[in-house]
């Protein structure tokens, strides 16, 4: 960031929120590895939060149990900032990127420790409960994390599907089955969109079973 000295001439709470919310404006310029579903470029992961936000607005109806849709909004606005720190980890490459977790903390450390305090530990514990993915909200946020690329994937021809050569359903299935906890009703919509792309050959079939010897 320039200069911050006229925030300095600001001074107390309002001015560690809108150094904080300048800071959140680099989220903008982490480029993910989906395109945006015309296929024209990459999507950020500030737009990627934006239309996961509004997903849950239109899909709330789905939760497998009542959810506060403000609490998930919130959870869904807050849960990447870390990736201004830490970047974006695809999600086939999260099984074997066993370092994500600890750029992640010690990204939430910096960005959220540059809020007043209180207002820090409160957006801190919503990340944390996102990242732990055991209330009805955060199993809901999650659902609509996982599907949202899953949808664009499929839309642009297979997309991140084909980034790995031996990437396949029921490796895709393992890393979303997310969504099931959150919402039965769009895992099986993600099935349909999972068999309709590798019918189109966009996503590999799952492997044979090894012959018994």
């Amino acid at each position: 960031m320039k200069s911050s000295a006229w925030l300095d001439q600001i001074g107390g709470r309002l001015s560690d929120q809108l150094r904080f919310l300048l800071e959140a404006d680099r989220l903008k310029g982490v480029i993910r590895l989906n395109h945006i579903a015309d296929g024209s470029r990459r999507e950020n992961t500030a737009e990627h939060s934006w239309h996961l936000a509004l997903f849950a607005m239109v899909l709330q109806d789905y939760a497998v149990a009542p959810v506060d849709i403000w609490r998930v909004v919130q959870m869904l606005v807050l849960h990447d900032l870390v990736e201004i720190e830490a970047g974006d980890t695809p999600l086939h490459l999260t099984l074997t990127d066993h370092g994500q977790a600890a750029r992640e903390q010690a990204a939430a450390d910096i960005l959220f420790g540059m809020l007043p305090a209180d207002q820090g530990e409160a957006f801190r514990a919503i990340w944390e409960e996102f990242e732990a993915a055991e209330s009805a909200d955060a199993r809901f946020a999650k659902a609509c994390d996982r599907l949202q690329p899953i949808l664009l994937n499929h839309v642009v021809g297979g997309g991140t599907w084909g980034v790995r050569p031996d990437f396949n359903i029921d490796m895709e299935k393992q890393l979303t089955r997310r969504i099931e906890h959150g919402s039965p009703t769009l895992w099986a919509a993600a099935e349909v969109v999972f068999a309709d792309a590798v019918a189109c050959g966009w996503l590999k079939p799952a492997p044979a079973p090894a012959a018994e010897g």
